[in-house]
């Protein structure tokens, strides 16, 4: 009898492995909802505060970022629409071009600020959270030309914030949502498989963002480093971004490998170094990466972001079926 009963566990396990659709679907409700829909109530928040006053702005602006940055992976969809990512988040600057854009405004005290439809037409390094630190944080520009015309550009890029946020929300849910879950041969999706491909391209751009950009950028290079070059540095934001994303994509990998333990372990393992070594850095905007032991933890720290990807693409992509080809940071 015992035998018997381990011959049929074998030929009919108890607990078959999830489809592509079953994992999709459980990313889809439990990892990408919940987090459009927290970005458009802080987001909400932040307008709201905007319009209340424009003083004492920095708390909320925190709140709606660390939103926005926990999403930011989700570079697919609504927020390709329109080009809202790049309306929300203008980064990285390569050439300077967020304080020009707000200065020009400033300088003419344009009144598109008063308007959000007008404003929605302005230079796009004019708009969201990389503009808006500028007029919170930046010594020049925070102060430059009137406090009532100041006031109305922070109000119409909070504003415009939250209108995109919604945007992006009312898309998803459920109209994108339903895209991805319910694939159909006439669709942006034909199967499952190619749904579940697009979210295992979401978790390798992500980290792939945060390895290269994130931290990438300051490094610059052991003769040449670029600290001013770290995201959101004026704002002390720089290390925190990469914390918010690591666990960001922690969880967005859990779904994807909630069958696959042996894959789901070492992602896991591979997160939990990566999440250890940031806490350990005592460098908010990564300041020390022109001195050789602060910028070895900073390389270090870098290179576990790598191995996360390395592991995923070696161990959880063969387990799904799927591969990165292209994501969104080759412009496919």
């Amino acid at each position: 009898m015992m035998l018997r009963t381990a011959l049929l566990a074998l030929v009919f396990p108890c607990a078959a492995l999830a489809t592509p659709g079953e994992t999709v679907r459980d990313t889809v409700e439990n990892h990408i909802l919940p987090r459009v829909e927290t970005f458009a109530q802080e987001a909400q928040a932040l307008s709201d505060a905007a319009t209340a006053e424009c003083t004492d702005l920095r708390p909320a602006f925190a709140d709606a970022f660390d939103a926005w940055i926990s999403m930011s992976h989700l570079r697919f969809g609504p927020t390709e629409t329109d080009e809202r990512a790049f309306a929300l988040a203008f980064w990285p600057d390569t050439r300077g071009v967020i304080p020009r854009a707000l200065g020009g405004l400033i300088e003419a005290e344009d009144p598109a600020a008063s308007d959000p439809d007008s404003f929605a037409q302005v230079s796009i390094a004019a708009r969201g959270f990389y503009a808006l630190e500028f007029l919170l944080y930046d010594a020049a520009l925070s102060t430059r030309g009137s406090d009532t015309y100041r006031c109305a550009l922070v109000q119409a890029i909070a504003t415009d914030i939250a209108r995109l946020a919604e945007a992006i929300r009312a898309d998803w849910d459920p109209g994108y949502a339903r895209t991805l879950m319910d694939p159909d041969e006439q669709g942006r999706y034909r199967t499952d498989q190619e749904a579940l491909r697009e979210l295992y391209k979401a978790l390798d751009a992500g980290l792939q963002f945060t390895a290269d950009t994130r931290l990438g950028r300051p490094l610059g290079s052991y003769d040449r480093p670029r600290p001013n070059r770290a995201e959101a540095h004026r704002s002390g934001r720089s290390l925190h971004h990469v914390t918010l994303s690591l666990m960001a994509l922690r969880d967005l990998a859990a779904h994807l490998s909630r069958d696959h333990p042996q894959a789901a372990r070492e992602a896991d393992a591979g997160f939990a170094r990566a999440l250890d070594r940031a806490a350990m850095l005592d460098d908010p905007v990564f300041a020390g990466v022109a001195e050789p032991a602060p910028r070895l933890r900073v390389e270090t720290l870098q290179q576990s972001v790598q191995d996360i990807r390395d592991t995923v693409a070696a161990t959880l992509a063969p387990a799904l079926g799927v591969d990165a080809g292209f994501n969104a940071l080759d412009g496919d």
